[in-house]
Formats: structure tokens, sequence, C-alpha cells
């Protein structure tokens, strides 16, 4: 069983206000539907930059660096939150492990 993204609208419209986001956007969209995550270890095996973050939260580096992406991941139901994508700048003024934007 593979993953499900809950919200995918954050990301399209982020991305049509930074188009160079959007293919990397889609392509992370992409293989996750199609991978299976049991544990922070699968996701760092496949993303060797992404911060494992209490509470099953994860943030992933979007296009070189210049994007975040955090998520939270219900790893029994396969389930994954969209909670924050922004600039790198938007990024460090956050606090990762408790920003709910969507």
């Amino acid at each position: 069983m593979c993953m499900r993204i809950i919200r995918t609208k954050p990301l399209i419209e982020f991305y049509k206000k930074h188009p160079q986001a959007e293919a990397p956007l889609k392509a992370w969209v992409m293989e996750t539907k199609y991978k299976t995550w049991d544990t922070p270890h699968d996701i760092k095996n496949l993303h060797r930059s992404a911060d494992i973050l209490p509470n099953n939260r994860v943030v992933f580096n979007i296009g070189g660096n210049n994007f975040r992406l955090i998520v939270k991941i219900n790893y029994n139901c396969r389930v994954v939150y969209i909670k924050f994508i922004g600039t790198h700048a938007e990024y460090d003024k956050i606090n990762a492990e408790a920003v709910d934007a969507y």
C-alpha cells in the first residue's frame, strides 16, 4: 500500500507563485505516492537531506534546497499531511516542529 498525500492544493498554489518549484514538487508528489514509508529510516534511505523531526514530522529540501516542505506522516495509515511549503528564507522564520499552515 502506497502513501496518500492529503491536500496537495497548497503545493499547487505555491508553485503557481514560484514556478521554479513546480517540477521538483511534482516529482516529490509522484515519488511519494508510489512509495511505502513504514519508518523515518525509509525516508532517509531515499532522501538523505531530509530532516526527521519529533512527532513524525519531516522536512524535505526541494529544488536544490531553495524550498522547504514540512509534512507530518501517519506511518500506520500511510498518510502524508502537508504542514508547510515555503522558501528557505520563509522556513527560517517558522518553528518547523509546530507549524500547521494548512
